[in-house]
C-alpha cells in the first residue's frame, strides 16, 4: 500500500475517534479542509510540519499517526 494512502487512513481513523468532521479537524490544524480531505484520500504528500498540526489537533503524539505506515 502506499504510505500516503496509509497516512491517510491512520488520519481518518483518528479523526472519527473524536467524532470530528474534516472542517473542524482542518479548524482546529489550521489548514483547509480539502487539505484534509486530499490527505484521507492519500493524494497529497504531507509535511512533518502538517503531520504535527494534525496530531496536536486530534490530542494525540506524532507518532501516532506514523506508527506502522507500510
Amino acid at each position: 500500500m502506499n504510505i500516503n494512502i496509509s497516512f491517510g487512513n491512520k488520519l481518518k481513523t483518528e479523526r472519527l475517534k473524536l467524532k470530528l468532521s474534516q472542517e473542524k479537524l482542518a479548524l482546529k490544524a489550521g489548514v483547509d479542509r480539502t487539505y484534509v480531505n486530499d490527505i484521507e484520500k492519500g493524494s497529497r504528500n504531507v509535511s512533518l510540519v502538517i503531520a504535527e498540526k494534525l496530531a496536536i489537533a486530534l490530542k494525540i503524539h506524532i507518532s501516532t499517526l506514523l506508527k506502522d505506515l507500510k
